[in-house]
């Protein structure tokens, strides 16, 4: 046996050639050759299609990942699971790190809602996890509950973890498991009540019966053992008929049918002409500097050039390589490699590479993106005419760090503070603003995802079937960290758009996340991290 041929990628060749000289006539007929890899690009495609694929992935639903916990390897051996000294908690707790395993793994189907990233917990975090739990309970006289949990949440699941956010996610989860509740009776697991630890007279002192009892269990789980609500469901199943219609749509010829409709040529050819007509002209910068100027007590001059610069660049990618497709189209120019990512990506409704390098983060189509684009287009148009606006549309920045910054700059400049100790502290208005604030801007344009902001001032569960609700305009108010209000409320996290994972730039900001807001709630925070609440600049729709 070969194990992890993923990591030995220079040997690759070498095997694939002794692989490919093995002559059945020759080698022992008791001979197997055994190889074990992740996914991977180098492994020989020779083995692969001479071979028998064999793949583990973790059961399907929560009672089979439940049931597959307890039937492996160390919980299943008798040996090992009636030594621990202490077995009222640990047939409990264990119960409760089972059924946390399995809750980590089916929470990746609901997408970004679930994790940021999907990671690839697997048997092994859980097997480290069963054996620390034996031996902390074997160790210490009281159950060392705030040990388990730095292991559990921090070091062997939280190993694998590479966001901050979804790090929170997963302390949350593990710290509602591990608790002083999991020690008495009949400790639930959900709202509902369905999922909890058996009681003695539910067999939770046999693991027969432990076995049996897992079995009554829904064989599909619903979003509320997760944490999440009844919309969670749609999401999830949005993304599954994306991901088939994306399959399919890849596979489709890009020639054309012998019907009597359009061309696919014809088509792009008039897609271009109708983009082209739509949009403005490019955004006059010396007009813009002189009315504009660099000014030391207002940094939302800086802002605005940086942005228009940055619009400008991009309508210009656009305009040059709408023209040159419709030239290539005609015969006029060589099509390059562009021209034809361009051509496709246009045929197929979606965002062209070529433009998407200068452009802003989006996930829509292509309709909707150009749509998009003239709206933002027209935003920073309006300011340039009519000066600054009282409500700044946050999704309509390129770069939103640089517009908070410049709002965090004239504060600190204003007052003569250092501007690494001023904050943002947060006021929610149900109406449109009628005066500028004294310090700060107001914002609108956001959506909410997992929750909505009720009339009270307070966040409230989403109403049914509605995935993204408008949120109410935000006073970004700076002030000295002392200084800030301290209310209840939820940390929640701003995204640009609804992929929420992101790239971390040189500069330290990532591509995707944009800040932080607290947002007032009479619910703990814990319920609306499981929730998976955000705020989304740009919906993909």
């Amino acid at each position: 046996m070969l194990q992890n041929c993923h990591l030995y990628v220079s040997w690759m060749i070498t095997l694939e050639k002794l692989v490919e000289e093995m002559d059945p006539k020759v080698v022992h007929a008791n001979f197997r050759l055994w190889l074990t890899s992740y996914p991977s690009p180098a492994f020989p495609v020779l083995i692969l299609q001479n071979g028998v694929k064999m793949t583990n992935e973790p059961p399907k639903g929560l009672r089979a990942n439940m049931l597959g916990s307890y039937l492996s390897d160390p919980i299943s051996d008798p040996d090992f699971y009636a030594t621990c000294s202490k077995q009222e908690p640990w047939r409990k707790m264990l119960f409760g790190l089972c059924f946390l395993h399995g809750w980590l793994q089916e929470r990746r189907k609901y997408g970004p809602l679930g994790w940021n990233i999907p990671y690839e917990f697997n048997e092994s975090d859980l097997r480290i996890s069963v054996r620390q739990l034996q031996m902390f309970l074997d160790l210490y006289e009281e159950v060392p509950l705030a040990a388990l949990n730095y292991l559990t949440a921090e070091c062997n699941y939280g190993g694998r973890v590479t966001d901050d956010k979804d790090r929170r996610t997963l302390t949350t989860a593990v710290a509602a498991i591990y608790c002083e509740g999991i020690l008495g009776d009949g400790f639930v697991f959900s709202a509902s009540g369905k999922y909890r630890v058996p009681t003695e007279e539910e067999g939770i002192g046999s693991y027969d019966m432990i076995l049996e009892f897992i079995k009554k269990w829904p064989l599909t789980p619903s979003p509320e053992v997760f944490g999440l609500n009844q919309n969670a469901d749609i999401t999830k199943d949005l993304g599954e008929v994306n991901l088939m219609l994306t399959t399919v749509l890849v596979t489709q010829s890009s020639s054309g049918g012998g019907g009597a409709g359009k061309s696919s040529e014809d088509v792009i050819t008039d897609m271009a002409r109708d983009i082209l007509a739509k949009l403005p002209p490019n955004y006059d910068m010396e007009v813009v500097q002189k009315r504009y100027p660099v000014m030391y007590s207002e940094s939302m001059n800086t802002v605005v050039a940086q942005e228009l610069q940055r619009f400008n660049k991009l309508l210009n990618r656009i305009r040059s390589s709408l023209q040159d497709l419709q030239k290539a189209v005609k015969g006029l120019v060589v099509m390059s490699a562009d021209l034809e990512g361009v051509s496709k990506a246009m045929f197929d409704n979606k965002l062209p590479a070529m433009w998407e390098k200068v452009s802003y983060p989006s996930l829509k189509p292509l309709s909707s993106y150009v749509a998009e684009l003239l709206d933002r287009l027209s935003f920073f148009q309006s300011w340039v005419d009519n000066g600054p606006p009282l409500v700044f549309l946050m999704p309509s920045f390129f770069f939103v760090q640089a517009f908070m910054t410049g709002a965090l700059q004239n504060y600190a400049r204003k007052y003569t503070i250092p501007i690494d100790t001023v904050e943002f502290d947060f006021a929610f208005l149900q109406e449109r603003p009628a005066a500028p604030p004294e310090d700060g801007v107001y914002t609108h344009g956001l959506f909410v995802e997992g929750a909505r902001m009720g009339e009270d001032g307070l966040m409230a569960e989403s109403l049914p079937k509605v995935l993204f609700a408008p949120m109410v305009y935000v006073l970004l108010k700076p002030l000295p960290g002392p200084e800030l209000s301290v209310y209840p409320h939820y940390e929640c996290p701003v995204y640009r758009t609804t992929a929420r994972r992101g790239v971390l730039a040189t500069t330290g900001h990532s591509s995707n996340f944009v800040m932080f807001m607290r947002i007032p709630t009479d619910q703990p925070a814990s319920h609306w991290i499981a929730r998976g609440v955000a705020l989304i600049n740009s919906l993909s729709d």
